[in-house]
């Protein structure tokens, strides 16, 4: 019950977030161009709160937390407008002017996504350096020429000092029709290139396990088997783990490392077990229930604990930090929300055409479950978590589509080219064919979100 709530909670948190930045977009740029804003709403439904400010607008906090909207004066209105208000009326605004309205909740999207990758950037973040474990025989890795030990310094000319920039480089890979460059560290210092033939990275929807998929396998981190972190609401907390807790057994089978915890933890999905541990010179019994977690064809065990960080000598050689000085964190985050936008826009051009799996899409559930995770592993998690959702909206908010802020702009750019404004029939008619199809994208998402729920 505790992990839904975290889950709930941290989604009205972020979509609340990005919704009020997407629909300020639209309210301060309209208000800088002398068009009086009647509305802001956070919120669809009945209002919770409302309150009328000093500039007349009145601002509201509805109860449905999916969205927004900025009303604006000549927008919709029933009664005609006064010689008087015409000047302040959205639909008597230049034509350049009602398209900087419509482009600004989208650009607020991406201008928050930077802010938030340039502060993480900035805070700095840890992983586990990406040395390569093992290699499958005969896999496409094997083909390539990689070797245990070697360490990826690059994938496409991207330095990737953690395997998580390892993993993004090769999900955007795998939307790409070009070979994939990978610059690898072999033991004795020396830096080449390996090749991994175009196609050869499946999507992340089809092969969740990119590193499995092309035959790798991270070198594992011979810890001891003692809890670091325990996730809240999971089956580690039920069970009553806690950090500093050393695993001793497992249903009579004694423990030696971290590894042989996770192995008997995969191997063993939606399993009773009886865990022996030591806290604090005192020894315990605890009655663990494991979860499942579909991986591919297969379902394996996971209880939500980490190991705790290996000892200071060992610690340089499997962790890497990353962090930039403030200045060179700019461009770092331009880059990263500009690649994240193109492989959003690619991913929904492969879905549309048939290319890539409908299992890209993700909604509400999805969202809402990976903002609670993202929210329970730390600031840095969730910021990364809100800049990539903040890219898909202002992404998705672009497409030509009526109802959307592209199918405005599409809108405009036809009147430009017409030289008169559309007919308000054809526009009511385009918009009626816009909603039918948003609706159609967001029941296929809750498909797949309920799909990977019964999985």
């Amino acid at each position: 019950m505790e992990a839904i709530l975290i889950k709930v909670l941290a989604f009205i948190v972020a979509i609340g977030i990005l919704v009020t930045i997407h629909e300020f977009g639209h309210f301060w740029v309209a208000r800088r161009l002398g068009v009086r804003v009647q509305k802001f709403s956070i919120g669809f439904g009945r209002p919770l709160w409302r309150r009328r400010g000093r500039d007349g607008t009145e601002y509201i906090i509805a109860a449905i937390p999916l969205g927004g909207y900025v009303k604006m004066l000549g927008e919709g209105d029933d009664e005609p407008l006064t010689e008087a208000q015409k000047h302040e009326a959205f639909n008597h605004k230049s034509l350049s002017a009602r398209s900087a309205i419509a482009a600004a909740g989208p650009l607020f999207n991406f201008f928050f996504a930077i802010f938030a990758f340039w502060l993480v950037l900035v805070i700095g973040e840890s992983g586990l350096r990406p040395w390569v474990g093992t290699v499958t025989p005969d896999s496409v890795a094997a083909q390539a020429g990689f070797q245990p030990g070697e360490e990826i310094v690059a994938v496409n000319g991207e330095e990737t000092p953690t395997w998580s920039m390892v993993m993004y480089q090769l999900a955007s890979a795998s939307v790409s029709d070009q070979p994939t460059r990978i610059n690898v560290r072999e033991p004795d210092g020396l830096i080449i290139e390996r090749v991994l033939p175009a196609d050869s990275i499946r999507e992340p929807a089809e092969q969740p396990d990119l590193l499995g998929g092309i035959g790798l396998k991270p070198e594992e981190v011979d810890l001891p088997a003692v809890v670091g972190e325990v996730l809240p609401g999971e089956p580690a907390e039920a069970a009553g783990l806690r950090p500093g807790d050393r695993l001793l057994a497992v249903d009579g089978q004694p423990l030696r490392s971290w590894s042989d915890w996770v192995d008997y933890i995969r191997a063993h999905p939606d399993t009773r077990m009886q865990v022996e541990v030591e806290r604090a010179g005192d020894y315990l019994t605890l009655v663990l229930v494991s979860a499942s977690l579909q991986v591919e064809d297969k379902v394996i065990g996971r209880i939500g604990a980490a190991p705790q960080p290996p000892p200071e000598e060992l610690r340089d050689h499997y962790i890497a930090e990353y962090r930039l000085d403030p200045l060179s964190a700019v461009p770092a985050a331009v880059g990263r929300t500009w690649d994240f936008s193109v492989l959003t826009l690619k991913v929904i051009g492969q879905v549309l055409i048939g290319q890539a799996s409908v299992k890209n899409l993700s909604g509400p559930i999805t969202i809402a479950d990976v903002a609670g995770k993202t929210a329970s592993a730390g600031i840095t998690q969730f910021l990364k978590f809100l800049a990539l959702v903040s890219v898909s909206l202002g992404v998705l908010n672009l497409l030509p589509v009526p109802v959307l802020d592209g199918g405005h702009l599409l809108f405009n750019a036809l009147e430009a080219v017409k030289g008169s404004p559309l007919s308000d029939a054809f526009v009511m008619q385009a918009q009626r064919v816009g909603m039918a199809l948003l609706m159609g994208l967001i029941g296929l998402a809750l498909y797949v979100d309920i799909s990977r729920l019964l999985a």
